[in-house]
Parts: C-alpha cells; sequence; structure tokens
C-alpha cells in the first residue's frame, strides 16, 4: 500500500437509534461524540437509524404494506372507474 493515501481507519462504536444496542467495530467514519466502551476506553460514537439488528429483514418482523387497503381509499375518493 502507497503511505500517506488512506483515510484513517479506526476503532468507532456504532449505536441503533431505534434499539439503543450498540458494537465496536472500526471504521473511517468519524464523529465528535463520545463514549466510554466496556473497555474503559473512549471511541468515537456514531448513532445510526438502522442495522442488523432493527432492520426487518434481519429480526423478521417485516410489516406488509395494505395495498388493498390503499385501493380501496384511492376508489373512494376517485371512484371506480374500470367501467
Amino acid at each position: 500500500m502507497k503511505p500517506g493515501i488512506h483515510p484513517d481507519y479506526h476503532p468507532v462504536v456504532i449505536k441503533d437509534g431505534s434499539t439503543g444496542k450498540s458494537f465496536l467495530t472500526r471504521s473511517t467514519a468519524t464523529s465528535t461524540k463520545t463514549i466510554e466502551w466496556e473497555d474503559g476506553n473512549t471511541y468515537p460514537l456514531i448513532v445510526v437509524d438502522v442495522t442488523s439488528d432493527s432492520h426487518p429483514f434481519w429480526t423478521g418482523k417485516q410489516r406488509l404494506v395494505d395495498s388493498a387497503g390503499r385501493v380501496e381509499k384511492f376508489r373512494q375518493r376517485y371512484g371506480d372507474r374500470r367501467r
């Protein structure tokens, strides 16, 4: 690898904003927020909206879209013009 061209790759804590679960990983991302981790060290904290802890695909709690209800609402508003 060429020296001086790669971004700083360092430990960070990622926190799921919806579940509150955190995990320590390595990343090039930085943050001004910090957190003291279980090992006693302080790491940058990055809060994200979705991780594998809260994503419907990984949790198995997928929400189904009520497309039939949307169609009925549309027909009530604009009438049934299938004729």
